[in-house]
């Protein structure tokens, strides 16, 4: 049995025929994880990990090796072959140039194999970049961004023209194709004021969505990439928070998962131990160790997204370290994942 980083790391390889970003090596902590098939009953809790010996899969030859991977793989991409999935996509995966390679390949690879990905952004720090070469100081209140008249234009040409198409340009490079879209286009995403309006600005929340521009999207085998900017009945736009967009719209698309990059390893059992992540978790579990105060800071948010969307019809959400090479790989391609899933 091959090793999930292994899986991840080798299966990116095979499909040489397409023009994939080159890749730099990073090193993990932990690169050694544990692959079995998919199942219905549980998540790995651990990794397995394998003596300081030769094991078989090190013994095997270059073209054995990805036959193996490939026979491993099959379980899994059967399972979600013609699948929805929703990503978004932020933090320290679209900061480093590594790992925005390494998310970039695995949503191309996901979609050569049969998978129905969908990509939504932000893009704080560029808009923060922006804002400073302006000379126009950020400002954020709870955690949000204040987002004033002159700071919505800058957030709406630094989201829709520039970030998106950067986006695009590197998914078409990779070997797919990509259709770059804002809650504008298509009404897609109609808006309406957050209730703090007074205090942020145009901050918005999702009011409607209309998914059948990227339905005849999907459906035409592009991947959409969605940024978080729509507009209010009148026209004028309003920045929304990303995973909330992505968390509305797995929904509406009936998505079969809905996966939120960040940069903490996932949802632990206790915050002050990196090593106590809680593997899988159901809405009742989470909202109890939400309760006990164990989820808070910026986790609460996101929790409470994926939440929504489970109860909306999405079947799983993970929220998973996005600062792990091929995360998105070791989320769907096995059953021990990069994160924490949670489940309705």
């Amino acid at each position: 049995m091959l090793g999930g980083a292994l899986i991840s790391k080798t299966f990116t390889n095979l499909f040489t025929p397409f023009p994939f970003i080159s890749r730099t090596e990073i090193k993990t902590k932990n690169p050694t994880t544990n692959l079995t098939f998919p199942s219905t009953a549980c998540r790995c809790s651990s990794a397995v990990h394998l003596p300081p010996t030769t094991t078989a899969a090190e013994s095997l030859s270059p073209g054995q090796s990805r036959v193996d991977i490939l026979a491993e793989s099959l379980p899994f991409i059967q399972k979600f072959r013609g699948k929805t999935i929703v990503v978004k996509y932020g933090g320290a995966a679209m900061k480093s140039p590594e790992l925005q390679a390494s998310v970039i390949n695995d949503l191309v690879l996901l979609s050569c194999v049969g998978l129905r990905p969908v990509m939504v952004h932000g893009g704080g720090p560029e808009i923060n970049n922006w804002l400073g070469r302006l000379n126009i100081q950020a400002v954020f209140r709870d955690g949000l961004r204040v987002t004033d008249a002159e700071t919505m234009e800058i957030v709406s040409m630094v989201l829709v023209g520039k970030v998106n198409k950067t986006l695009v340009s590197l998914i078409n490079k990779a070997g797919a194709t990509a259709v770059g879209l804002s809650g504008m286009d298509g009404r897609l995403l109609m808006a309406r004021p957050s209730p703090k309006a007074s205090d942020l600005g145009f901050v918005g929340e999702v009011a409607r969505v209309d998914p059948a521009v990227l339905r005849s999207l999907i459906d035409s085998n592009h991947i959409p990439v969605v940024t978080s900017v729509a507009a209010d009945e009148s026209g004028q736009p309003y920045n929304i928070n990303a995973d909330t967009v992505a968390g509305e719209l797995a929904a509406a698309l009936g998505a079969e998962k809905l996966i939120l990059l960040t940069d903490v390893a996932g949802i632990l059992e206790d915050r002050n131990d990196p090593d106590s992540l809680v593997k899988k978790i159901d809405i009742k579990g989470v909202k109890r160790m939400m309760e006990d105060g164990k989820v808070g800071g910026g986790m609460i948010p996101k929790v409470n997204c994926c939440v929504r969307s489970l109860a909306q019809g999405v079947t799983t959400a993970s929220i998973i370290d996005g600062r792990v090479p091929h995360s998105l790989l070791l989320e769907i391609l096995t059953d021990e994942g990069a994160g924490t899933m949670i489940t309705g």
